[in-house]
């Protein structure tokens, strides 16, 4: 994403106090995020896309924060669990699960507190790049558990041109490309989206 990772950082700390604590980060992989490091005393991320979890790596490495991290490959629906922690964290992958009441269910076996963090259920991003029914339908499971709490942030993703919102969209397929074609002719396009955080506990 095009957007203001420092802020979103922010608001994921603010939001809950991984001070000391053993987080689980599923979807980890490309370190967008990594600066939410700092206050847990381990972070064992896990990610099914080797070439993420390679990015990953080396943003830990250029950071000096490699005895803070323990990578490992792998789908979390279906891999065995032999980790635990203190504070689940799905970073923006949540949407992604084929069954992500599943997954709830699966991080509260590895520990008390699960933290979501995706994409808002009124995001025009999500929108365009074709995920808006994935994150309705993950946002909907989410409400089948008890959250404790739950916050709605607007931001904004920010392209110089068509080309470059083309770069970030084209992986996602034909109907992304087709919902982008008004930015053609545009320069500094602006393009407004919202990320909740919601903290679930499972029994």
């Amino acid at each position: 994403m095009a957007a203001d990772y420092d802020l979103m950082i922010r608001n994921l700390l603010a939001f809950y106090d991984f001070k000391d604590k053993t987080m689980v980060c599923i979807g980890a992989g490309g370190g967008q995020f990594i600066g939410y490091s700092e206050p847990p005393k381990k972070i064992i991320a896990i990610d099914q896309d080797a070439g993420a979890l390679e990015q990953l790596r080396l943003a830990v490495a250029r950071n000096n924060i490699t005895d803070k991290f323990e990578l490992i490959h792998g789908d979390f629906l279906t891999m065995d669990l032999p980790v635990h922690g203190d504070v689940v964290l799905f970073e923006f992958c949540l949407h992604e699960m084929t069954d992500a009441a599943v997954a709830l269910t699966r991080a509260g076996k590895l520990a008390d507190d699960v933290v979501v963090f995706d994409h808002g259920l009124k995001s025009q991003w999500a929108y365009y790049v074709v995920e808006e029914e994935k994150v309705r339908v993950s946002w909907q499971a989410v409400k089948r558990f008890k959250v404790s709490k739950h916050h709605v942030y607007k931001a904004e993703q920010k392209f110089k041109d068509y080309d470059e919102i083309l770069t970030k969209v084209k992986p996602q397929g034909e109907i992304a490309i087709q919902r982008i074609e008004k930015f053609k002719s545009k320069i500094d396009i602006t393009i407004p989206f919202t990320y909740e955080l919601a903290l679930v506990n499972l029994p």
